[in-house]
């Protein structure tokens, strides 16, 4: 592959920002001034306060943008550009004096950090990432893959994720002026909390749960939705609310990549309520560190229920995800064996809620059909399958494939900390830092699009010709 597929430079980025049709769809819920409102008009078209956003991630600060943006050659290209989208609507050109910071910081405080309207912005940007993503040919519903050996098209992926904030101290933390001997108190993230991460480290912060898919291309990844967690610990509840409303805009995914934040009521409903695959460990019974990282892990063993096979009872365990049968060895101690999973099933109730079912190969050759999600009977005899058993378990030759794909998550969270000046979000509070994920997510999508035209269009120029502009 040519490296200019791959390298993007500002000027690209910059290009890739101004090219991202859903800034211009999403710029239409910023309100309108009435015909005889008071005040002066706009100076500028109100796509403008989403194309400065995206950009502070590209230059890492708003005030670093501001100054890009005052070199006219820098005005001249960006003006170019949307002249050339927007070429046939001269409503949408701006004008030759440069757009300021006060500009941006002006129309969010007053439009976008609204909740309302941020929530507007969400809900629509979430539809139009799904568009973006089929674009790059990710969650077709007629792509391929199936439950059995899902395609990483179609997974998405999801993490967790705080911000650092632009203050350390905490409420009500004071400092003594010396000059002056007044006690005052310290500026500090009133969004901000103590949150526990998944290796034991704790952070402090805004926290955010981003989700994303991606294609195997370089730069392929689409942010479908990014929101604020205001609860301490309820990482697991606001990932959940983002898949319930993914799930009816994206009827081509297959599943969902997430780590042991997830429990067994949340796999049940991804199953039952979602119909998708959920992709994840199980919790161990017992894992021993030294020096911070794992060297002992000891998995749960969980009766799951007994089946009768041509006439013969078998006995199920799940061990670490995977189904297993249940013998006694000469000494009398329970022996596990692992089965091998065939397929994966998924079927549909009349009232449109799934069921998914594992088949499995048995040792002397027969099989037996294992349910996977709770059922009511669990429910009475204090079983919760959906803790215990996986789709693709770990040990599945599947899973080390799929699961491979949540280090993108973490690759997502690299890229916004690189993205802020100092690692710090670019503004305080959790709303207008909402604000920043959004303007993050529209730069992220608009360079996977620029650069997916581009080899589309180099893959269509003729041999020894020129790709088209």
């Amino acid at each position: 592959m040519p490296k200019s597929t791959i390298a993007i430079s500002s000027f690209g980025k910059i290009e890739a920002v101004l090219g991202n049709q859903a800034i211009y769809e999403l710029a239409k819920l910023v309100p309108q001034c009435e015909p005889g409102e008071v005040g002066r008009p706009r100076d500028f078209p109100d796509y403008m306060l989403l194309v400065f956003d995206a950009l502070i991630s590209v230059f890492g600060s708003a005030r670093k943008v501001e100054t890009e943006l005052a070199d006219r050659n820098i005005w001249h290209f960006v003006r170019r550009i949307v002249k050339k989208v927007h070429k046939d609507n001269p409503e949408m050109w701006l004008p030759p004096y440069r757009y300021k910071r006060y500009h941006y910081e002006y129309g969010r405080n007053r439009y976008l950090t609204n909740p309302a309207i941020l929530q507007q912005l969400q809900e629509l940007h979430r539809e139009l990432a799904g568009r973006q993503a089929r674009e790059l040919g990710l969650l077709d519903p007629k792509g391929v893959g199936s439950f059995t050996h899902p395609s990483l098209d179609r997974l998405l992926y999801a993490d967790g994720k705080v911000v650092a904030p632009l203050y350390k101290a905490a409420p009500g933390t004071t400092k003594l002026d010396k000059e002056t001997g007044e006690i005052r108190e310290v500026r500090y993230e009133a969004d901000a909390d103590l949150h526990f991460q998944g290796d034991g480290e704790t952070a402090w912060g805004v926290k955010f749960v981003i989700t994303a898919v991606r294609s195997s291309d370089i730069n392929g990844r689409i942010i479908l939705d990014a929101r604020h967690c205001p609860e301490k610990g309820g990482e697991a509840k606001f990932a959940m609310n983002a898949l319930r409303d993914l799930a009816p805009s994206l009827p081509g995914a297959q599943g969902v990549i997430y780590d042991t934040a997830l429990r067994g009521v949340h796999h049940a409903e991804i199953m039952r309520e979602l119909g998708w695959l959920s992709i994840n460990r199980v919790q161990a019974a017992e894992v021993i560190t030294r020096n911070g990282r794992p060297v002992k892990r000891t998995e749960k063993n969980t009766h799951i229920e007994d089946k009768v096979v041509n006439g013969r009872t078998v006995r199920l365990f799940a061990r670490g995800g995977a189904i297993c049968t249940a013998e006694l060895d000469h000494n009398g101690e329970q022996l596990l064996t692992e089965l091998c999973r065939i397929k994966t099933i998924r079927r549909q109730d009349k009232n449109d809620k799934y069921r998914f079912y594992n088949q499995y190969a048995l040792p002397d050759g027969d099989t037996v059909m294992v349910r996977l999600d709770t059922t009511d009977e669990d429910r009475e005899r204090k079983l919760n399958r959906s803790e215990n058993v996986r789709q693709i378990p770990p040990s599945d030759s599947d899973f080390k494939r799929i699961y491979g794909r949540r280090a993108d998550a973490e690759s997502i969270n690299r890229s916004l900390d690189d993205s802020m000046w100092l690692g710090r979000a670019h503004s305080k509070g959790a709303r207008r830092q909402s604000v920043n994920l959004l303007g993050f997510a529209l730069m992220t999508n608009g360079i996977a699009l620029h650069l997916h035209r581009q080899r589309q269009d180099q893959a269509a120029a003729p041999p020894g010709g020129k790709a088209a502009a």
